[in-house]
C-alpha cells in the first residue's frame, strides 16, 4: 500500500476479525487495511480450525501484506491476540515457547508468524469491543463470516 515517499503521512490502519461456527469447526478471517483513504480487504477460510486461529491468521495476513516498514494501528476485538502480542509473548519466548504452567503455547506457529511479520513495523495494538457498533470492526466481522460461509 504505502510507498517510500509516503513515510510521514500517517499510519496504516488495520481492522481484523476471525471466527468459527461451531468452535472448533469451519472458520473465516478478514482484515481491512486503510492508508490515505484507500482501502484493501483480505479474507479467507479454513474448513477445520478455531476462533483463536482465525483471529491470529487475520493479523498475520494483514501484516504480511505490507510491502515496507510502516507505522500501523491494528484494531482487534480479540483479547487473546492483543494480550498475546503485547503481554504474554515475551515470557513464552523466554521459556522456549512454553506457558507459565510448562505446556507448549497453543497456536505457536501463528504467534511466530505474527512476530516475524510485525518486526519491521511500529505497531499500536488496540482492542475494540466486538459487536458494539464500531463500523470497521463490524465490517471485518461480515467479511470473515462471508468467507466462512463460502466454504459450504
Amino acid at each position: 500500500m504505502p510507498s517510500d515517499s509516503d513515510a510521514a503521512s500517517g499510519p496504516v490502519e488495520i481492522w481484523t476479525d476471525g471466527g468459527c461456527k461451531p468452535n472448533p469447526g469451519p472458520g473465516g478471517w478478514a482484515a481491512i487495511l486503510r492508508y490515505k483513504g484507500v482501502e484493501r480487504e483480505l479474507s479467507g477460510a479454513e474448513a477445520a480450525t478455531t476462533n483463536n486461529r482465525m483471529e491470529l491468521t487475520a493479523a498475520a495476513m494483514a501484516l504480511e501484506s505490507l510491502k515496507r516498514p510502516c507505522a500501523v494501528v491494528l484494531n482487534t476485538d480479540s483479547e487473546y491476540l492483543k494480550n498475546g502480542i503485547t503481554r504474554w509473548h515475551t515470557g513464552w519466548v523466554r521459556k522456549n515457547w512454553r506457558t507459565s504452567g510448562g505446556d507448549p503455547v497453543a497456536n505457536m506457529d501463528l504467534w511466530r508468524r505474527i512476530l516475524d511479520a510485525a518486526k519491521p513495523h511500529q505497531i499500536d495494538w488496540r482492542w475494540v469491543r466486538g459487536h458494539s457498533g464500531d463500523v470497521m470492526n463490524e465490517r471485518a466481522d461480515v467479511l470473515a463470516t462471508a468467507a466462512r460461509e463460502g466454504l459450504k
